[in-house]
């Protein structure tokens, strides 16, 4: 199983950004956490992260065929871009919304996801660990429905 993780902007500052919010965990360390845990659940990730919204937009439509499912901190982007909402309609395929902090419990402008009626389902609030909690949920999820 092939599962695409994609990070969108300024999660490449993660263990310097806001650390009260986002945690002090580097990207590199999320990503060898999730990798760990990937590799004990006998699956492969490849994992990418972008600042740029259309190069975001060229990841989720590279995935169709490439990609049993992602798991997706589009970050921002999350709240403003109908660009990424119509990328994953387009291809279908199935992801996790992922949050380091609870998106919930932020400003107003960050408690509406523009991707959350599309997914699977939603990780918020938990730090890093909620990439391996997405990814244990996803791979449950795609060996469940699988066709």
């Amino acid at each position: 199983m092939r599962i695409a993780v994609l990070n969108g902007p300024n999660l490449n500052l993660l263990g310097t950004r806001e650390p009260a919010i986002y945690g002090r965990a580097t990207l590199a360390e999320v990503e060898r956490a999730a990798r760990e845990r990937a590799d004990a659940l006998g699956v492969e990730l490849a994992w990418q992260q972008t600042n740029d919204e259309g190069r975001f937009v060229e990841l989720v439509q590279g995935l169709a065929g490439h990609a049993d499912g992602a798991l997706v901190n589009a970050a921002a982007f999350t709240h403003t871009s109908m660009a990424i909402r119509d990328a994953w309609l387009a291809v279908r395929v199935p992801f996790v919304e992922v949050h380091l902090s609870n998106i919930f419990a932020r400003e107003p402008e960050r408690r509406r996801s523009l991707l959350a009626d599309l997914a699977v389902g939603l990780v918020a609030g938990f730090g890093a660990l909620g990439y391996q909690l997405g990814l244990e949920a996803l791979i449950e999820h795609l060996r469940t429905h699988a066709a």
